[in-house]
């Protein structure tokens, strides 16, 4: 039996007498009846929260969150005709008591945003916003892989961001020894305002390796042009704010870069990526720079009014080439970062030439101080080499000799002393040449 293959179990779970209609995901909407074979919009005074809370579990979502006449348009015939009266344990809303009107109803159609499905998780990681990707179906928690699909950084993103988490730091693949069944992941619907479990494919499939993700846990920039860049938000209370321009400087966005997996910050500005929203920030952050988390800063209450700006940030994109477990700067194995995972270079398809290039990429500072060291040498061995050969075997005349100070000889012996002098100085120009020649070949 083949391991590998899918086995292909489709499950398909909807409700025969409730929907919604209109809304921006599958568990938001206008609320519609099913009765008589035709679907009834419900007046927003027949309907409480704990009616709510009985719709919102029948379509397999988390518990109310806005419950509001005319939030998802306005009421169209036919209308439902009666009160419910649900206590709030039923599992489908026509279980619910139903009473006739005693007064007259607003007209308006009720609307129903639920929370999302608790049915998404990271597990086994640091914290709730990091590990492998799990999804609940029919009860069953299983691992989610990407096989045969695209996954990368910015999809980690979408993800964090629906399991109301900060952006994504990292994401990769963690391999297994054996093969596991687990959901497969369509990369291609993935979108912003997808839930990411209409992505997901509830087929058992046998795979090696499944999604991992890292997300920050408490800041994120949103709205930017990278994972990057944004404005920045900031998770306090189950909520995320804004930050005033005044309250956060320099130091402040070292440690959000560095906490999203970013390079050092580059623009600190201002409206960069749009106009403060509430809730904002109350508090003015002091970090000295060195702290992991942007919450491990002190911060005190703001004693000015602020110019009411939200800051933005644009942080540079990370290394992604590195020597590790080094003697030095230059020394070391070669990791690569790959959608945020360092991994080691294979040495099969490694080569000298290769080494040259990122040896250009990662010391190139000292490259440039070494090559100017080694043009210098050749270029003044150079001149010493040309000025003893052309001046080789040449008769020096005795006013020139007398220049040269190399004994106490004189006369003809003096001459002997000049030419011994020239031949022991190109014997070291020759020996100064060939060294330097040497070392620069090594370099």
């Amino acid at each position: 039996m083949d391991l590998r293959g899918p086995v292909v179990v489709l499950w398909l779970w909807s409700s025969e007498s409730v929907r919604l209609v209109n809304g921006t995901s599958l568990c938001s909407g206008q609320l519609k009846v099913k009765s008589d074979q035709s679907w009834s919009s419900v007046y927003e005074d027949d309907f409480d929260q704990q009616d709510a809370e009985v719709v919102c579990r029948e379509l397999g979502c988390g518990a109310p969150s806005v419950l509001q006449g005319a939030l998802y348009g306005d009421s169209e015939s036919p209308m439902w005709t009666k009160e419910f009266h649900c206590e709030g344990h039923e599992a489908v809303l026509l279980d619910c008591d139903s009473f006739a009107r005693n007064t007259r109803s607003s007209g308006k159609a009720v609307g129903l945003t639920c929370s999302e499905p608790d049915d998404l998780r990271l597990a086994r990681g640091s914290s709730r916003c990091a590990g492998e990707l799990e999804m609940k179906h029919m009860g069953t928690w299983n691992k989610v892989t990407s096989r045969m699909s695209e996954w990368n950084r910015k999809m980690a993103n979408i993800m964090c961001g629906q399991l109301d988490c900060g952006s994504a730091v990292s994401t990769g693949e963690k391999i297994k020894n054996f093969y596991e069944i687990m959901w497969l992941f369509k990369t291609a619907c993935l979108q912003p305002k997808n839930a990411v479990r209409e992505c997901i494919l509830t087929t058992s499939h046998q795979s090696l390796d499944n999604i991992e993700i890292k997300c920050s846990e408490s800041v994120r920039l949103v709205n930017g042009t990278s994972l990057c860049s944004g404005q920045l938000k900031v998770k306090s209370d189950q909520s995320w704010s804004s930050v005033y321009e005044d309250d956060f400087d320099q130091q402040d966005a070292e440690v959000v870069c560095r906490e999203l997996g970013c390079g050092a910050p580059s623009v600190l500005q201002g409206a960069l990526y749009g106009d403060s929203e509430s809730p904002m920030w109350t508090k003015e952050f002091h970090c000295e720079g060195h702290e992991a988390l942007l919450l491990d800063c002190d911060s005190l209450p703001r004693n000015t009014r602020s110019s009411g700006k939200a800051v933005g940030l644009n942080c540079s994109e990370p290394d992604e080439v590195r020597l590790v477990d080094r003697a030095n700067h230059c020394s070391g194995r070669l990791d690569l970062k790959h959608e945020g995972n360092w991994r080691p270079v294979d040495i099969d398809s490694w080569d000298l030439m290769s080494a040259a290039v990122m040896l250009e990429v990662t010391c190139s500072d000292l490259l440039i101080r070494l090559g100017v060291m080694v043009v210098l040498m050749v270029v003044s061995t150079a001149v010493l080499f040309c000025y003893f050969k052309a001046n080789r075997g040449a008769t020096p005349r005795r006013e020139d000799a007398n220049k040269f100070e190399l004994g106490p000889l004189g006369g003809a012996d003096n001459l002997l002393g000049v030419e011994a002098g020239a031949q022991v100085a190109r014997q070291r120009s020759d020996g100064a040449l060939s060294s330097h020649t040497t070392r620069a070949a090594i370099l």
